[in-house]
């Protein structure tokens, strides 16, 4: 019997559309003929996909800004993609879904509080959507360090998916996962996945046209012949982007269907996941990391923090924009934790499980009754969800989109402007203190360098359109 497997990845994800104010995608022209590109990749990817059962062949995560979206938008699709993870899970004890990070922030680039609310966030979304803990995890941008894998060993995860590039080793075999000690204990497993597979399935559209051939041709050749010979066990990863099957490349999720249905078998190669090659192939060597590292650029994160050597544009914008939003950050947690600490001796507690509140299972205010001191009087109380929903946009505002393209005019970085000027309007409301001044100052310095507009503009913007309260209690 062939100890040959191939297991293709895809990551489903979509950042936030939602006007903060409103809470609607605003009309999207560009995909056309649907309303916004949500709808249009629903249609061409996930729907498609979900209805073949790809998903319970893949190895996947679906970001949570996505499935909640789903959620609301089309709950039957959401509800088939659950449903194939609980057969693996039904059938083999472990799941073939993994989670992530919960606003797709670039988690080497963040703080270590932000890393323990991404990952606990990601986590806990996961376990309300797919009613089991997660094995696995997808780090965004597969953007790593040890600190953020520590953060996962921390919380009970035992695995995630790197580029080969990521392992600190001219030598890596990828046909197999490592373990990766962590400097202060515990182990985090790694699977690398395969550079040239996973380039053509991403970037060949020539090479997916066929999925007979390409097995054939592609994936035969790509195991170990060493190890073939002495019947070792071998697993190839395949990784992408989920969206290329069927949006990004038309009718690629019928390729995806036939290879992991019928291609692969008949050349003696079984489809798996992660958690499932686990359970009979734990790692059997270590390895070490290169941090702050990423899969979609060859230049660590520089991507989302500052200039990089594949951008053909002046990218000196992402830096200014990435410092800006880290002061701003630390401003509006010193006064969320001066407000709220005389009221709740835990606020980073109530913070974390603000996620519950999110999630639509507990009332916002009865997540505060059960974590304050004493009675606290409704104004108060009025106040402390005022800086809990800040918080959130907080977060929000350091979603990686906002930092990939080259360009800063574009609808990314503009969403991320929103999330913060909505997270300063809240805090003004809720302490009386105004951090846009200093803001606004900062952004003046970001400029598009192709249009020549400017950040504070768009923020200023953004906290000049009409909110009021009413909107935020009827949220």
């Amino acid at each position: 019997m062939s100890n040959k497997a191939v297991c293709i990845h895809g990551h489903f994800y979509q950042p936030p559309r939602e006007d903060p104010i409103s809470g609607y995608i605003p009309n999207e022209p560009g995909a056309a003929p649907y309303n916004n590109w949500n709808e249009r990749i629903l249609a061409e990817c996930y729907r498609p996909n979900a209805e073949l059962n790809n998903f319970e062949l893949l190895s996947f995560n679906i970001g949570p800004t996505l499935s909640s979206w789903l959620h609301y938008h089309d709950p039957e699709t959401i509800r088939r993609i659950v449903a194939q993870d609980q057969v693996n899970h039904s059938r083999y004890g472990v799941g073939n879904a993994l989670a992530q990070a919960y606003n797709h922030t670039i988690l080497p680039l963040s703080s270590t509080a932000d890393k323990v609310i991404q990952v606990y966030w990601g986590i806990t979304d996961f376990e309300h959507r797919f009613g089991r803990k997660p094995q696995g995890f997808w780090l965004p941008e597969t953007a790593v360090d040890y600190e953020t894998l520590a953060v996962l060993a921390n919380h009970g995860i035992h695995f995630t998916i790197l580029a080969p590039w990521q392992a600190d080793t001219d030598a890596l075999d990828p046909t197999e996962p490592y373990l990766i000690q962590l400097p202060a204990g515990g182990n985090v497993t790694a699977f690398f996945y395969h550079r040239e597979l996973s380039g053509k399935v991403s970037f060949d559209p020539v090479a997916t046209s066929n999925a007979d051939l390409f097995a054939l041709r592609d994936l035969t050749h790509s195991y170990r012949p060493e190890k073939t010979q002495r019947g070792e066990p071998q697993i190839l990863v395949i990784a992408s982007d989920g969206e290329l099957y069927g949006h990004h490349q038309p009718q690629r999720e019928h390729f995806l269907a036939h290879l992991l249905n019928g291609a692969s078998a008949k050349i003696g190669i079984k489809p798996t996941f992660p958690a499932l090659w686990l359970k009979e192939y734990p790692p059997r060597k270590t390895i070490n990391i290169r941090e702050k590292t990423s899969w979609s650029c060859h230049h660590g994160v520089n991507r989302w923090s500052g200039e990089c050597a594949c951008s053909p544009l002046d990218a000196q914008w992402k830096s200014t924009l990435r410092k800006s939003l880290d002061r701003l950050a630390i401003e509006l947690d010193n006064l969320f934790f001066d407000s709220v600490y005389p009221l709740i001796s835990k606020p980073r507690v109530l913070r974390q499980s603000y996620i519950y509140a999110m999630l639509g299972k507990i009332k916002s205010e009865e997540l505060i009754r059960e974590m304050a001191n004493y009675s606290l009087t409704s104004e108060a109380t009025f106040r402390i969800k005022l800086l809990l929903e800040s918080q959130r946009e907080r977060q929000r505002m350091f979603t990686s989109c906002g930092w990939f393209y080259d360009d800063f005019d574009r609808i990314e970085p503009r969403n991320n402007l929103a999330y913060a000027a909505q997270a300063v309007r809240m805090t003004r409301i809720a302490t009386g203190d105004d951090l846009s001044i200093p803001v606004i100052e900062d952004l003046k310095k970001v400029i598009s360098p192709r249009t020549g507009i400017r950040a504070d503009t768009i923020f200023s913007n953004y906290l000049q359109r009409t909110w009021t309260l009413s909107n935020f209690e009827m949220g």
